[in-house]
């Protein structure tokens, strides 16, 4: 089973190369989803409560997400230190996740998984993939595409400075998708690179 891992800069449109390779039999994998599954674990929550009081808990009992953003993203030393409390608490879980998900896909003899996960390489996660896809738009381009749904460029720059430099992202991958145009084109790179992947795998007997 070929294990693909997606990586680049903040809407980059990680989501959407990691969706078409889901069109030629693989399993994508969302650490995203599984981070806000994690947030509502009673334990995390305990924790989290622990050191943040109520303030960044919702009338329901559950994490404000929004609120808890705020804090960890940005410049200031309190925010490194509360990110860096949080993704101890979050990551260790989000991987045993990623465990048990990616050994159900082998039982099933699905023919990969993508992990689409933004912090895929500052979490270490990338330890577990074969190869490592990074997904090519320039800075502008991705800062409009974030203005669209609503950020500030400050919201841009916050997120973007609190992962693993873009330069080095790319530098460790071993594949480059540009997504930059139509997004035919950028399906049919997807699908030049997973028939290259796929055959290599078949001709070392890499699935069996």
């Amino acid at each position: 089973m070929l294990t693909i891992g997606v990586v680049g800069g903040i809407a980059s449109g990680k989501t959407q190369v990691a969706k078409f390779f889901e069109e030629f039999g693989c399993r994508r994998l969302d650490a995203d989803v599984m981070g806000h599954a994690v947030l509502t674990e009673p334990e995390v929550k305990a924790k989290l409560r622990a050191r943040w009081g109520t303030t960044f808990f919702a009338s329901d009992g559950e994490v404000d997400r929004q609120a808890v953003a705020r804090l960890v993203f940005g410049d200031s030393a309190e925010s490194v230190s509360e990110l860096r409390f949080l993704e101890s608490v979050t990551h260790p879980r989000i991987k045993a996740r990623l465990f048990e998900m990616m050994d159900q896909a082998r039982k099933q003899k699905v023919a990969g998984v993508v992990l689409d996960a933004a912090l895929l390489m500052k979490a270490g996660w990338d330890e577990l993939c074969d190869h490592i896809v990074f997904v090519d738009v320039p800075r502008e381009q991705r800062l409009n595409r974030a203005l669209s749904r609503g950020w500030t460029e400050s919201q841009f720059d916050a997120r973007e400075n609190s992962q693993i430099d873009i330069s080095l992202k790319r530098k460790r991958a071993t594949s480059t998708i540009d997504n930059s145009g139509p997004l035919m084109e950028t399906f049919q790179e997807v699908q030049k690179l997973w028939i290259t992947l796929s055959s290599q795998a078949n001709s070392t007997g890499f699935q069996q």
